[in-house]
Protein backbone atom coordinates (compact mmCIF):
# COMPACT_ATOMS: atom_id res chain seq x y z
CA UNK A 1 0.00 0.00 0.00
CA UNK A 2 1.23 3.22 -0.87
CA UNK A 3 2.03 5.35 2.35
CA UNK A 4 0.47 9.03 2.36
CA UNK A 5 2.26 12.30 2.17
CA UNK A 6 -0.52 14.23 3.51
CA UNK A 7 -3.75 12.45 5.98
CA UNK A 8 -6.53 14.61 6.31
CA UNK A 9 -9.00 12.93 8.32
CA UNK A 10 -12.63 15.04 9.36
CA UNK A 11 -11.10 18.52 9.37
CA UNK A 12 -13.32 21.62 10.27
CA UNK A 13 -12.50 25.20 10.38
CA UNK A 14 -14.80 28.49 11.65
CA UNK A 15 -13.92 31.34 11.37
CA UNK A 16 -14.62 33.57 14.49
CA UNK A 17 -18.34 35.25 13.87
CA UNK A 18 -19.21 32.71 11.49
CA UNK A 19 -21.30 30.81 13.64
CA UNK A 20 -23.84 29.24 10.75
CA UNK A 21 -20.83 28.29 8.39
CA UNK A 22 -17.90 26.29 8.10
CA UNK A 23 -15.15 27.30 6.02
CA UNK A 24 -14.12 23.01 5.84
CA UNK A 25 -16.84 20.77 7.07
CA UNK A 26 -15.33 17.72 7.74
CA UNK A 27 -12.89 16.98 5.22
CA UNK A 28 -11.28 13.97 4.70
CA UNK A 29 -8.71 12.58 2.26
CA UNK A 30 -4.84 11.02 1.63
CA UNK A 31 -2.31 12.36 -1.06
CA UNK A 32 -0.13 9.58 -2.01
CA UNK A 33 3.79 9.94 -1.64
CA UNK A 34 5.31 11.08 -4.79
CA UNK A 35 2.04 12.46 -6.34
CA UNK A 36 0.52 15.42 -7.87
CA UNK A 37 -2.97 15.90 -6.20
CA UNK A 38 -4.93 18.52 -6.94
CA UNK A 39 -7.80 20.45 -5.19
CA UNK A 40 -10.26 21.92 -7.52
CA UNK A 41 -12.83 24.51 -6.70
CA UNK A 42 -13.92 27.73 -7.09
CA UNK A 43 -13.22 30.59 -5.52
CA UNK A 44 -14.22 30.48 -2.05
CA UNK A 45 -14.86 26.81 -1.67
CA UNK A 46 -12.21 26.70 1.40
CA UNK A 47 -8.80 25.82 -1.18
CA UNK A 48 -6.34 28.22 0.66
CA UNK A 49 -8.07 27.21 4.23
CA UNK A 50 -7.06 23.58 4.01
CA UNK A 51 -3.64 24.45 2.29
CA UNK A 52 -3.10 26.89 5.28
CA UNK A 53 -4.02 24.26 7.62
CA UNK A 54 -1.54 21.71 5.90
CA UNK A 55 1.25 24.34 5.85
CA UNK A 56 0.75 24.97 9.77
CA UNK A 57 0.37 28.66 9.83
CA UNK A 58 -3.10 28.18 10.93
CA UNK A 59 -5.44 25.75 13.13
CA UNK A 60 -8.43 23.61 12.25
CA UNK A 61 -10.90 24.06 14.57
CA UNK A 62 -11.76 19.93 14.74
CA UNK A 63 -10.78 17.04 13.23
CA UNK A 64 -7.01 16.00 12.62
CA UNK A 65 -4.12 16.02 10.03
CA UNK A 66 -0.83 15.07 9.28
CA UNK A 67 2.28 15.78 6.69
CA UNK A 68 5.10 12.98 6.55
CA UNK A 69 3.81 11.85 9.87
CA UNK A 70 3.65 14.62 11.75
CA UNK A 71 0.79 16.32 13.05
CA UNK A 72 0.08 19.43 12.14
CA UNK A 73 -1.15 20.58 15.92
CA UNK A 74 1.75 19.49 17.83
CA UNK A 75 4.73 19.09 15.27
CA UNK A 76 4.38 22.62 13.13
CA UNK A 77 7.69 23.37 13.39
CA UNK A 78 9.11 20.28 12.11
CA UNK A 79 6.31 20.32 9.28
CA UNK A 80 7.63 23.23 7.81
CA UNK A 81 11.25 21.91 7.70
CA UNK A 82 9.93 19.47 5.06
CA UNK A 83 7.55 21.37 2.77
CA UNK A 84 7.58 24.10 0.69
CA UNK A 85 4.38 26.48 0.83
CA UNK A 86 4.19 28.81 -1.60
CA UNK A 87 0.46 30.89 -1.02
CA UNK A 88 -1.56 32.73 -3.57
CA UNK A 89 0.22 36.32 -3.35
CA UNK A 90 3.70 37.07 -4.43
CA UNK A 91 5.59 36.91 -1.01
CA UNK A 92 8.92 37.36 -2.09
CA UNK A 93 10.93 41.28 -1.83
CA UNK A 94 9.86 43.17 -4.96
CA UNK A 95 13.33 45.60 -3.99
CA UNK A 96 15.61 42.48 -3.70
CA UNK A 97 17.33 40.95 -6.95
CA UNK A 98 16.63 36.96 -7.77
CA UNK A 99 19.73 35.67 -5.85
CA UNK A 100 19.09 38.38 -2.28
CA UNK A 101 15.70 36.87 -2.35
CA UNK A 102 16.87 32.94 -2.89
CA UNK A 103 19.67 33.84 -0.07
CA UNK A 104 17.15 35.08 2.18
CA UNK A 105 14.93 32.35 2.14
CA UNK A 106 17.42 29.63 1.88
CA UNK A 107 18.88 31.41 5.46
CA UNK A 108 15.05 31.27 6.90
CA UNK A 109 14.83 27.89 5.90
CA UNK A 110 18.03 26.53 7.77
CA UNK A 111 20.12 26.01 4.56
CA UNK A 112 23.91 25.29 5.29
CA UNK A 113 26.57 27.73 3.68
CA UNK A 114 28.24 24.24 2.02
CA UNK A 115 24.60 23.93 0.49
CA UNK A 116 23.26 27.09 -0.39
CA UNK A 117 24.97 27.94 -3.56
CA UNK A 118 24.21 24.77 -4.81
CA UNK A 119 21.22 24.72 -4.27
CA UNK A 120 20.26 28.45 -5.54
CA UNK A 121 22.09 27.70 -8.48
CA UNK A 122 19.98 24.38 -9.22
CA UNK A 123 16.84 26.72 -8.42
CA UNK A 124 17.72 29.19 -11.43
CA UNK A 125 18.36 26.21 -13.80
CA UNK A 126 15.59 24.34 -12.91
CA UNK A 127 12.94 27.32 -13.48
CA UNK A 128 15.13 29.10 -16.34
CA UNK A 129 15.96 32.07 -14.43
CA UNK A 130 19.80 31.91 -14.61
CA UNK A 131 20.45 34.94 -17.05
CA UNK A 132 17.60 37.00 -14.74
CA UNK A 133 20.17 37.06 -10.98
CA UNK A 134 20.59 40.55 -10.90
CA UNK A 135 16.69 41.70 -11.71
CA UNK A 136 15.06 43.14 -8.84
CA UNK A 137 11.69 41.17 -8.20
CA UNK A 138 9.13 43.27 -8.80
CA UNK A 139 10.56 43.67 -11.84
CA UNK A 140 9.85 40.53 -13.15
CA UNK A 141 6.79 39.06 -15.45
CA UNK A 142 4.17 37.80 -13.93
CA UNK A 143 4.50 34.47 -15.17
CA UNK A 144 8.83 34.89 -13.79
CA UNK A 145 7.19 35.77 -10.27
CA UNK A 146 5.31 32.46 -10.28
CA UNK A 147 9.15 30.56 -10.93
CA UNK A 148 11.10 32.87 -8.52
CA UNK A 149 8.26 32.11 -5.65
CA UNK A 150 8.42 27.90 -6.39
CA UNK A 151 12.45 28.75 -6.41
CA UNK A 152 12.22 29.80 -3.15
CA UNK A 153 9.46 27.30 -1.45
CA UNK A 154 11.82 24.73 -3.05
CA UNK A 155 15.47 26.37 -2.00
CA UNK A 156 15.46 23.74 0.72
CA UNK A 157 14.47 20.56 -0.91
CA UNK A 158 11.28 19.70 0.35
CA UNK A 159 9.70 16.33 0.59
CA UNK A 160 6.18 17.96 0.24
CA UNK A 161 5.32 21.08 -2.48
CA UNK A 162 2.08 23.05 -1.44
CA UNK A 163 1.13 25.66 -3.49
CA UNK A 164 -2.39 27.96 -3.63
CA UNK A 165 -3.38 28.42 -7.41
CA UNK A 166 0.26 28.72 -8.24
CA UNK A 167 -1.02 29.81 -12.20
CA UNK A 168 -3.71 32.41 -11.19
CA UNK A 169 -3.51 35.31 -13.10
CA UNK A 170 -0.40 34.36 -15.56
CA UNK A 171 -0.87 33.94 -19.29
CA UNK A 172 -1.59 30.43 -20.86
CA UNK A 173 2.45 29.67 -21.93
CA UNK A 174 3.59 30.38 -18.25
CA UNK A 175 0.86 27.91 -17.26
CA UNK A 176 2.19 25.55 -19.57
CA UNK A 177 5.90 25.85 -18.41
CA UNK A 178 4.64 25.82 -14.76
CA UNK A 179 2.86 22.75 -15.22
CA UNK A 180 6.06 21.09 -16.70
CA UNK A 181 8.19 22.70 -13.71
CA UNK A 182 5.96 20.76 -11.87
CA UNK A 183 5.88 17.34 -14.06
CA UNK A 184 10.03 17.48 -13.12
CA UNK A 185 9.67 18.11 -9.34
CA UNK A 186 7.41 14.85 -9.03
CA UNK A 187 9.62 13.19 -10.95
CA UNK A 188 12.34 13.80 -8.78
CA UNK A 189 10.02 12.50 -5.63
CA UNK A 190 8.71 15.01 -4.74
CA UNK A 191 4.71 15.15 -3.17
CA UNK A 192 2.78 18.17 -4.45
CA UNK A 193 -0.18 19.81 -3.42
CA UNK A 194 -1.85 22.04 -5.78
CA UNK A 195 -5.14 24.13 -5.73
CA UNK A 196 -6.32 25.56 -8.94
CA UNK A 197 -9.57 26.08 -10.40
CA UNK A 198 -9.20 25.62 -13.78
CA UNK A 199 -10.44 22.36 -15.05
CA UNK A 200 -7.03 21.77 -17.00
CA UNK A 201 -4.90 21.79 -14.68
CA UNK A 202 -6.94 19.14 -12.98
CA UNK A 203 -6.83 16.69 -15.93
CA UNK A 204 -2.35 16.85 -15.34
CA UNK A 205 -2.87 15.44 -11.67
CA UNK A 206 -2.23 12.19 -10.49
CA UNK A 207 -5.52 12.54 -8.57
CA UNK A 208 -8.14 15.29 -7.53
CA UNK A 209 -10.67 16.22 -5.09
CA UNK A 210 -13.23 18.36 -5.71
CA UNK A 211 -13.57 20.95 -3.01
CA UNK A 212 -17.06 22.67 -3.18
CA UNK A 213 -18.76 25.04 -0.17
CA UNK A 214 -16.59 23.57 2.15
CA UNK A 215 -16.85 19.89 1.30
CA UNK A 216 -14.93 16.79 -0.61
CA UNK A 217 -17.40 16.27 -3.15
CA UNK A 218 -15.79 13.61 -4.78
CA UNK A 219 -11.98 12.20 -5.23
CA UNK A 220 -9.75 9.89 -7.45
CA UNK A 221 -7.87 9.86 -10.61
CA UNK A 222 -8.85 12.16 -13.39
CA UNK A 223 -9.18 9.34 -16.18
CA UNK A 224 -11.76 7.57 -13.33
CA UNK A 225 -13.72 10.45 -12.72
CA UNK A 226 -14.58 11.08 -16.18
CA UNK A 227 -15.19 7.46 -16.98
CA UNK A 228 -18.03 7.05 -14.37
CA UNK A 229 -19.94 9.61 -15.53
CA UNK A 230 -23.04 8.14 -16.62
CA UNK A 231 -23.43 9.76 -20.08
CA UNK A 232 -22.17 10.81 -23.24
CA UNK A 233 -20.84 13.93 -24.70
CA UNK A 234 -21.92 14.93 -28.32
CA UNK A 235 -20.50 18.48 -29.46
CA UNK A 236 -22.62 20.60 -32.23
CA UNK A 237 -21.68 23.95 -34.04
CA UNK A 238 -24.09 25.44 -36.08
CA UNK A 239 -25.38 28.40 -37.66
CA UNK A 240 -26.97 30.40 -37.36
CA UNK A 241 -26.69 29.72 -33.10
CA UNK A 242 -29.99 30.95 -31.98
CA UNK A 243 -31.42 28.47 -33.98
CA UNK A 244 -29.16 25.72 -33.18
CA UNK A 245 -29.86 26.10 -29.31
CA UNK A 246 -33.69 26.10 -30.21
CA UNK A 247 -33.32 22.47 -32.22
CA UNK A 248 -31.06 21.28 -29.18
CA UNK A 249 -33.42 22.73 -26.79
CA UNK A 250 -36.33 20.62 -28.57
CA UNK A 251 -34.56 17.53 -29.11
CA UNK A 252 -35.81 14.61 -26.99
CA UNK A 253 -33.43 12.64 -24.90
CA UNK A 254 -30.90 15.18 -24.35
CA UNK A 255 -30.29 15.41 -20.22
CA UNK A 256 -28.45 19.07 -20.03
CA UNK A 257 -25.93 20.71 -22.64
CA UNK A 258 -24.35 24.17 -22.01
CA UNK A 259 -22.45 26.10 -24.51
CA UNK A 260 -18.76 26.36 -24.75
CA UNK A 261 -17.01 29.25 -27.00
CA UNK A 262 -19.11 29.21 -30.27
CA UNK A 263 -20.25 25.29 -29.74
CA UNK A 264 -22.36 23.56 -27.98
CA UNK A 265 -21.36 20.30 -25.47
CA UNK A 266 -24.47 17.85 -25.13
CA UNK A 267 -24.89 15.37 -21.91
CA UNK A 268 -26.94 11.94 -23.53
CA UNK A 269 -27.47 8.75 -22.23
CA UNK A 270 -24.93 6.48 -24.05
CA UNK A 271 -27.30 3.69 -25.25
CA UNK A 272 -29.39 6.72 -26.96
CA UNK A 273 -26.30 8.71 -28.57
CA UNK A 274 -26.56 7.62 -31.78
CA UNK A 275 -30.32 8.15 -32.49
CA UNK A 276 -29.77 11.28 -31.01
CA UNK A 277 -27.29 12.37 -33.25
CA UNK A 278 -29.20 10.96 -35.90
CA UNK A 279 -32.39 13.15 -34.95
CA UNK A 280 -30.18 16.55 -34.71
CA UNK A 281 -28.74 15.68 -37.99
CA UNK A 282 -32.13 15.55 -39.43
CA UNK A 283 -33.39 18.67 -38.04
CA UNK A 284 -30.46 21.23 -38.90
CA UNK A 285 -30.84 19.86 -42.45
CA UNK A 286 -34.62 20.18 -42.09
CA UNK A 287 -33.54 23.36 -40.97
CA UNK A 288 -31.27 24.37 -43.56
CA UNK A 289 -28.86 25.62 -41.01
CA UNK A 290 -25.47 25.58 -41.95
CA UNK A 291 -24.09 21.99 -39.80
CA UNK A 292 -20.15 22.62 -39.03
CA UNK A 293 -19.82 19.99 -36.12
CA UNK A 294 -21.79 17.11 -35.14
CA UNK A 295 -19.22 14.44 -33.30
CA UNK A 296 -18.80 12.52 -30.08
CA UNK A 297 -16.49 14.28 -27.62
CA UNK A 298 -14.40 13.11 -24.76
CA UNK A 299 -15.50 13.68 -21.51
CA UNK A 300 -13.57 16.03 -19.21
CA UNK A 301 -12.75 17.43 -15.79
CA UNK A 302 -15.14 19.94 -16.30
CA UNK A 303 -18.10 17.68 -17.59
CA UNK A 304 -17.11 15.78 -14.15
CA UNK A 305 -17.12 19.47 -11.88
CA UNK A 306 -20.68 20.70 -13.18
CA UNK A 307 -21.89 17.16 -12.57
CA UNK A 308 -20.66 16.81 -9.26
CA UNK A 309 -21.76 20.66 -8.11
CA UNK A 310 -25.12 20.48 -9.81
CA UNK A 311 -26.06 17.04 -8.16
CA UNK A 312 -24.65 18.87 -4.65
CA UNK A 313 -27.36 21.96 -5.27
CA UNK A 314 -30.04 19.50 -6.17
CA UNK A 315 -29.50 17.82 -3.11
CA UNK A 316 -30.05 21.20 -0.72
CA UNK A 317 -33.18 21.70 -2.79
Amino acid sequence: MTNSAIRVEGISKRYPGQKDKLALDKISFNVPQGSLYGIIGPDGAGKTTLLRILSSVMLQSSGKASVLGFDTRRKAEEIRKLIGYMPQEFSQYPDLNLIENLNFFADIQGVSKAQKQERIEKMLALTNLSDFRQRAAGNLSGGMKKKLALSCAMVHNPQVLILDEPTTGVDPVSRAEFWSLLSTIVIDGVTVLISTPYMDEAERCSMVGILYDGKVLKEGTPEALTHALPFNIIEVKAKPRKQMREVVSQTDGILSWNPVGDRLRLSVPATKERSISRELERSFRKQKLDLQILRSARKTMEDVFVTVVEDQEGQKS
